[in-house]
């Protein structure tokens, strides 16, 4: 028990001290400070620019930052969706590995530039190296970058700067902060047993004498940029529970550390962009609390283990059922809050296997979607809380809607609204549908309380761009790829537009001085404040989901147990 409450206080205490100087990091790179690497990168970043026709100089407005965003994501998506469909017949796949289906190789693709990676087929025997590489890696790095630009424009537009530009943001966004890092996580894991190689699968003879066929690849490479980039998709299907992705402890903190690198420093990014390092703070320890007690509640789950086979053993065991050795309960309660958290989606245990607890947790967090959020845009959910607990308390209060020294008023609101009201929208109708029609379309191997969190956990793990998934269900099919794609587009393009109009109206309003009236947002009480109002809007949403899956499914593991075993 204490090796593992010991694990977690550790990476906890890492993440604390990383944030500030990573975000301080990443605010200066995008207001254009100087550092060691401009005399590498800078050339290389103004010969792409030169290539690409950008005028990087040049600030967009919103509509224009939005076009961007769109018309280069439906380009990268049709390359990548002809390499997966033409595999077959292009290098670098050594096992022959044929195209998947059409519909596959679409919810492939929309999952992948969606920043959400979920998987409906095992890696390494649907995908060439040449898909693996040159277009999951791709997208790993361009979707990533796309969450970053656009939470960076929209802290511009909410302090009242110009957007920007979308294509010096994704630029900066890869050679300042994606790769570089990447690079040395890579070497670190090389360093610790991740394969990296183009070798074939090896073929070995097992002590029975049988012929075992083991795969193999550039993995390394791949695993960082999936943690940091909050992708998820592992190279093989067992994702980071599998030893060539994930060999040890000490590669299991790296990886746990990537992953809530980006979206924890964002916050302290806004603080020194808004020139408010105060109230960047106060948002980082009231995410962080949020999340310290997620974690408490999952790890407590998992220690406590189940009490039907606690009963059966006569003694009290931690759920062992799903976790790697490597881990234990301790470091996969941990990583399944943090990769639901932060939208990362990867896995080092099966979430199938949680208990309620745990399911709750991760369900709850794909719910909110700001603890730590998905990359990039968590952080700007996280804003448009604070701007609906603006005019909240406003109206309390009879104090004119105010954030950073401009008016909230109709056109914000309806924009907030439409970002908080699409992610019901995107899970519980496809949801309903396909529960409707349990035998034909859903696919569950549990019943019950259980089978409709499977369900519900898939396309809330899309509408989130999360990625990960409870498993156990046959989703390999044209109904859950298609009725998923709906979920993963809606959750990812429609916010992304209306944060960006907001940001843009709020850069062209006029700042309002600040008055002995003006609703302080920088202080504890409103910190709190705000707090409670993403309890209520964000999770009372969803309450009778959570309702009808994880806390009954408790409540009826609970009354079982209680049942004397004859």
């Amino acid at each position: 028990m204490w090796q593992g409450l010991i694990q977690i206080v550790l990476t906890l205490l890492i993440v604390v001290a990383i944030a500030p100087f990573f975000g301080s990091y990443m605010a200066g790179v995008f207001l254009g400070e100087q550092t060691r690497l401009d005399r590498f990168l800078v050339p290389v970043e103004r010969t792409l620019y030169k290539l690409g026709g950008v005028r990087w100089q040049q600030n967009m407005t919103g509509p224009q930052y939005i076009r961007a965003v769109l018309v280069s994501n439906l380009v990268m998506g049709v390359f990548v969706y002809s390499i997966i469909t033409l595999q077959g017949a292009l290098p670098l796949n050594p096992t022959g590995l044929p195209a998947p289906s059409w519909d596959l190789a679409l919810h492939t693709t929309i999952s992948f530039i969606t920043n959400t990676d979920q998987q409906h087929y095992a890696g390494e025997t649907t995908l060439s190296y040449a898909s693996q590489m040159l277009a999951l890696g791709f997208l790993m790095f361009t979707s990533s970058a796309t969450g970053i630009a656009v939470a960076i424009a929209f802290i511009r537009g909410l302090t009242g700067k110009p957007l920007g530009n979308f294509y010096a943001d994704l630029t900066l966004s890869i050679t300042r902060i994606l790769l570089p890092v990447s690079i040395l996580g890579a070497i670190a894991l090389i360093i610790l047993g991740v394969p990296e190689t183009l070798a074939a699968p090896a073929t070995a003879t097992t002590l029975e004498g049988a012929t075992q066929v083991i795969s193999r690849g550039p993995v390394a490479h791949f695993e960082i940029i999936k943690q940091l980039g909050e992708n998820g998709g592992g190279f093989f299907s067992a994702n980071s529970a599998h030893p060539y992705e994930n060999p040890n402890p000490l590669s299991n903190l790296i990886e746990t550390i990537a992953m809530v690198a980006i979206p924890a420093s964002l916050i302290h990014t806004y603080g020194i962009i808004a020139n408010n390092r105060k109230q960047g703070w106060l948002l980082f320890w009231m995410v962080f609390l949020i999340y310290a007690i997620l974690v408490v509640i999952a790890a407590a789950g998992e220690f406590q283990g189940n009490p039907l086979a606690n009963n059966l053993l006569g003694m009290q065991q931690p759920n062992l059922e799903g976790k790697e050795v490597r881990f234990g309960w301790a470091q996969t309660a941990l990583w399944a809050v943090t990769t639901t958290g932060t939208m990362c989606g990867a896995v080092n245990g099966m979430h199938d296997s949680l208990m309620p607890a745990g399911g709750f947790v991760t369900l709850f967090n794909m719910f909110l979607q700001i603890v730590w959020g998905g990359q990039g845009t968590g952080t700007a959910y996280l804003f448009v809380f604070l701007i609906l607990t603006v005019f909240l308390t406003g109206l309390m209060v009879g104090r004119t809607p105010e954030f950073l020294g401009r008016k909230i008023e109709k056109r914000e609101i309806v924009l907030a609204s439409v970002i908080l009201l699409v992610h019901p929208i995107a899970i519980l109708i496809p949801a309903a549908l396909t529960l409707a029609f349990p035998d034909s379309l859903a696919g569950t191997t549990n019943p019950g309380f259980h089978g409709l969190s499977q369900v519900v956990y898939e396309y809330t793990s899309a509408a989130a761009n999360n990625g990960s998934g409870f498993e156990g269900l046959a989703d390999g099919t044209p109904w859950w790829n298609l009725t998923t794609c709906f979920s993963l587009l809606l959750g990812r393009y429609i916010p992304i537009i209306a944060l960006l109009l907001l940001a843009d109206s709020m850069a062209n309003k006029q700042p309002a001085p600040e008055t002995a009236g003006t609703l302080r947002t920088d202080t504890r009480l409103f910190t709190s404040v705000t707090a409670g109002a993403i309890l209520i809007l964000g999770a009372l949403t969803f309450f009778p989901v959570l309702a009808l899956g994880p806390m009954a499914e408790a409540f009826k593991i609970a009354s079982e147990a209680t049942t004397k075993i004859p």
